[in-house]
């Protein structure tokens, strides 16, 4: 159960920052904007659903909001993402890269530690004797 709260801290982090973001900055652009509410939005959606809903989809959308989100922020410092360029600088960036970081090492590990439950094996159906 920490991991699984640890992995909900890490999307709920990096979701309250870009909803942050989107106050600051975010909102001018019709591009950026939109996608920063959407990450907030399922930041918090995944962060409850990793506390209550004890399957394997909660740690995988972790790990891929984690990873989908920090590359999102790699190609914007590289390259530019919609003409939005940014840099490895500010509270904002460390906070949210560490964050998605956190989700993704944490949602793996979930996946590797919780069992998961054994799909069910139908029993063969029982052959007539025909030896007679």
């Amino acid at each position: 159960m920490r991991m699984r709260a640890l992995a909900a801290l890490g999307v709920l982090v990096s979701g309250l920052v870009h909803f942050k973001l989107y106050f600051d900055w975010a909102h001018e652009d019709s591009q950026i904007g939109p996608a920063f509410l959407l990450n907030a939005g399922a930041g918090l959606v995944i962060a409850v659903l990793l506390m209550t809903w004890r399957h394997w989809l909660p740690p995988l959308l972790a790990v891929g909001f984690g990873l989908s989100t920090l590359a999102a922020f790699v190609t914007a410092a590289t390259v530019g993402l919609f003409g939005v360029s940014e840099v490895w600088t500010g509270w904002a960036v460390w906070t949210a890269a560490i964050a998605e970081i956190v989700a993704v090492v944490a949602g793996v590990a979930i996946l590797l530690q919780e069992p998961r439950p054994q799909l069910r094996r139908s029993r063969p159906v029982a052959q007539p004797d025909r030896s007679r």
